[in-house]
């Protein structure tokens, strides 16, 4: 089963006989009931990150309740489309990129399920090779470091330079924990970030508001969808992948759903 984690604006991409799955976890209740339907001949489980209404900032999104959900549903691939600013001004809005690094500044969320036993997991690539590789479509962008700030507001100008002069090209207010509680469950995870803006401090930029970004990605919407269901098509049926098996070798304090 492959997972998909985004915005409620992808319900449509389900036929009306599509299944609900109320799920609850030991963090916890996910944002949403779990959605399971056919999609390019995959079984796809889609989770609404903020809720059915938008009802979570990014920064009280259940997290480790999202991902637990969905690997103890079956999902061991997790597609991740997202809203990002640009730190690059060759990057405009419209634009659709699969990143292979981040950088985490965000604070104070719950970004493990290890709190205890000595349990560390491999992180220096982020994302899984497999799944950037389908999500590489036509139109759709390959590369680039996306720095996940705490949110809920915007960057000053002063920060969103000092992350474009740190080699940071998207910035994004989800991406963690999101992606490290990915690699602990040893599900496989990718982001597709669609450019709603550019960010305060990028010379051409004039600053970030809600409704201006909100707007952009509903006129992006339609083409987004397409490239999500096309990256849903490109993924293999039989899942290989070795490279987001964290715990190899490693006698867990628990099991994994």
């Amino acid at each position: 089963m492959i997972g998909v984690i985004g915005g409620s604006g992808l319900y449509s991409f389900f036929p009306p006989d599509a299944r609900r799955v109320e799920a609850d976890t030991p963090y916890g209740a996910p944002s949403a009931p779990i959605t399971v339907g056919e999609i390019a001949g995959h079984e796809v489980a889609f989770l609404p990150r903020h809720g059915v209404r938008h009802e979570y900032s990014p920064h009280t999104v259940p997290y480790r309740a999202n991902m637990w959900a969905l690997r103890a549903l079956g999902v061991r691939q997790v597609l991740a489309p997202c809203a990002v600013g640009s730190l690059d001004p060759r990057l405009g809005p419209g634009a659709m990129v699969v990143p292979d690094q981040l950088v985490d500044r965000t604070a104070g969320r719950a970004s493990t399920y290890f709190d205890g036993g000595g349990i560390h997991v491999g992180f220096a690539d982020p994302y899984c090779p497999d799944l950037r590789s389908a999500a590489l479509v036509d139109g759709v962008l390959d590369g680039g470091t996306m720095v996940v700030i705490e949110g809920p507001r915007f960057s000053t100008r002063a920060e969103s330079r000092w992350y474009a002069d740190q080699g940071c090209t998207l910035i994004n207010m989800t991406g963690c924990p999101e992606a490290v509680l990915a690699r602990e469950l040893e599900i496989c995870y990718a982001p597709i970030a669609l450019v709603t803006d550019l960010d305060a401090g990028v010379e051409v930029g004039e600053g970030v508001r809600t409704v201006d970004v909100m707007a952009e990605f509903q006129r992006n919407l339609g083409p987004f969808k397409d490239v999500v269901a096309a990256a849903i098509a490109r993924i293999p049926a039989q899942h290989t992948c070795a490279h987001c098996l964290a715990h190899d070798g490693v006698k867990l304090p628990f099991e994994l759903p």
